[in-house]
């Protein structure tokens, strides 16, 4: 029988595969565990209760290739599951998804594969099939309230996880979009890293320098330079 995720700790959730090569010390595990308990019991909070992690579910640390660096999660019933920008199947898109998949069909002249809307690991599940860590800086968020959980201190969390790949030898693209991601560019100093900025794709900055950015042909020639398989962002 599965354990309910409202009886475990954040840390006893946490993948064992990333767990083992972050330092993260037990006093910021314990503070963000009580500051998430009693929001949850406050209000609602996305995304549900045991999908904190899932962007670390999905790619293992030797499978990463991408990173997608967001804000915080989807704040709309229904919208976050654990993946930065991405949505579960059959769920409307916000604006900021709408805005990405806009640039992507207009950086690679392709169109947007509907059936992707039905797929079961989310909209953009398959980009994480393929070692792209769609990853938020802060993990969590109160429904209605964007950036209601910045100070849980989920930053720390997920820079530790970001100084790991970074002290990394593989190759790896970084796709920072927005003021909070770009923080993290000076994390990553080795020559096989490209770090690639932008704006944030919601409708308040995408088109101060999101659009045009191509950021999907920018990852995948960062990849083809490095002997790395590219993503298939469209398949």
């Amino acid at each position: 029988m599965p354990v309910d995720p409202k009886k475990l700790s954040l840390r006893s959730q946490f993948p064992s595969n990333w767990s083992s090569i972050i330092d993260f010390p037990e006093k910021r595990w314990e503070s963000i565990d009580e500051a998430l308990k009693k929001d949850r019991t406050l209000g609602t909070c996305f995304p549900p209760e045991g999908m904190e992690f899932e962007a670390l579910k999905r790619v293992s640390p030797q499978d990463v290739k991408v990173v997608i660096c967001g804000q915080d999660p989807y704040h709309a019933p229904g919208q976050a599951h654990g993946l930065a920008f991405s949505v579960p199947p059959r769920i409307q898109y916000p604006p900021s998804l709408r805005n990405i998949i806009l640039e992507l069909k207009d950086d690679l002249k392709a169109e947007w594969p509907l059936e992707r809307d039905l797929d079961e690991d989310g909209v953009l599940g398959q980009w994480t099939r393929q070692g792209v860590l769609l990853l938020n800086d802060v993990l969590t968020v109160r429904q209605g309230t964007p950036g209601s959980h910045h100070q849980f201190g989920w930053n720390h969390l997920t820079g530790a996880v970001l100084n790991a790949l970074a002290d990394s030898d593989q190759p790896l693209a970084i796709l920072l979009w927005g003021k909070s991601a770009k923080s993290h560019a000076a994390r990553f100093y080795k020559a096989c890293h490209g770090v690639f900025m932008a704006p944030h794709p919601s409708p308040l900055s995408a088109y101060r320098g999101f659009f045009g950015s191509r950021p999907f042909t920018q990852a995948n020639d960062w990849l083809k330079r490095h002997a790395r398989e590219e993503v298939n962002w469209i398949g």
